[in-house]
Formats: structure tokens, C-alpha cells, sequence
């Protein structure tokens, strides 16, 4: 029992906060191209980021891990995203700070879906069953290079008007 959930329910209530997470970065990326207000959905997808990273680390474990590691590295992104948006109102620097935050976060938290990917779905795992394979690494460099030009393109294009609420 995880926070008095069955180990699989809470690895449904897990991966449906990852998609959330993911569905409301993706929009929330896609605004900042558009110069768009941070608005309710950047709130749900800090929290539901926040939320992934932690009950991430309340899964059974071994020991320190990779996954483990994208959650503290991910956690301490959030946290200056979340001070770049909240605590600087996007003044100054805190403007990319906030842009390379979350487009950083929106990355790990997909990094992990294709990991995930590779490892549950069956039509994948035999095409890269130790994660090591080409199929597995195209595909993570293709996100990594995807997450690279967005990131760029939200930096030049973000710039929301100084009274803006978030």
C-alpha cells in the first residue's frame, strides 16, 4: 500500500498525474510560442509536474536510481520555475528562467514517458528491450531535439505583457 492505495492503483493515479502533466506543459509550451499569459493550465502543469516527480520516489525501490535522479533534477527545476513565475513575475531574466524551466520539465517528464514507452508497451519493448537499442535512442534524441528548438523558439517569442496575472 502506497499513501493507502494498492501499488497498482497508484501507479495508475501516477501515470494519469505524468499525463496531465504532459497534456498541459505541451499547451503551455505551445503558448509561450504565441506570447500567451501564463494562465490556470501553467498552474496545472507545474502542480501535476510537481506531483509525478513526487510520487515518483514513493515507488518501491532499491536503491538511488536513474529515476530517482530525473525526479531530484526535476524537482529543483520546478522550483526555480516556479520562483521565476510566482515569487519574479517573469521580470528580467526570470522570464527565460521560467521558459527553460518549463520547457525543461515538460522534457524530463516526456523523457520518462518514452522510457516508460519502451519498457510496457509491447509493440515496442522488443525493439529495444535493455533501452540501449537504436529505436530507443532515436527516439530520445528526436525528443531532445524537438524540446531543443521549442525551447529556443519560446525564449525569442515568449514575452507576456508586465501586468499579466499568472
Amino acid at each position: 500500500m502506497i499513501i493507502g492505495m494498492s501499488l497498482s492503483t497508484f501507479t495508475t493515479f501516477h501515470v494519469v498525474l505524468s499525463l496531465i502533466g504532459i497534456l498541459s506543459g505541451v499547451i503551455v509550451v505551445f503558448g509561450m510560442l504565441s506570447s500567451l499569459q501564463p494562465s490556470a493550465l501553467t498552474a496545472l502543469f507545474l502542480l501535476t509536474t510537481v506531483a509525478t516527480s513526487v510520487t515518483g520516489f514513493m515507488f518501491p525501490s532499491t536503491g538511488f536510481d536513474a529515476a530517482d535522479r530525473v525526479g531530484v533534477i526535476s524537482l529543483a527545476v520546478l522550483a526555480v520555475t516556479i520562483l521565476a513565475l510566482y515569487a519574479y513575475h517573469l521580470a528580467g531574466a526570470w522570464r527565460w528562467i521560467y521558459v527553460a524551466g518549463a520547457v525543461i520539465a515538460l522534457y524530463l517528464n516526456v523523457f520518462v514517458g518514452v522510457v516508460q514507452a519502451f519498457q510496457k508497451l509491447p509493440f515496442l519493448h522488443p525493439l529495444a528491450p535493455t533501452g540501449s537499442e537504436s529505436p530507443f535512442i532515436v527516439a530520445q534524441v528526436l525528443v531532445m531535439a524537438i524540446f531543443v528548438i521549442l525551447g529556443i523558439l519560446a525564449a525569442k517569442r515568449f514575452h507576456p505583457a508586465m501586468h499579466a496575472s499568472a
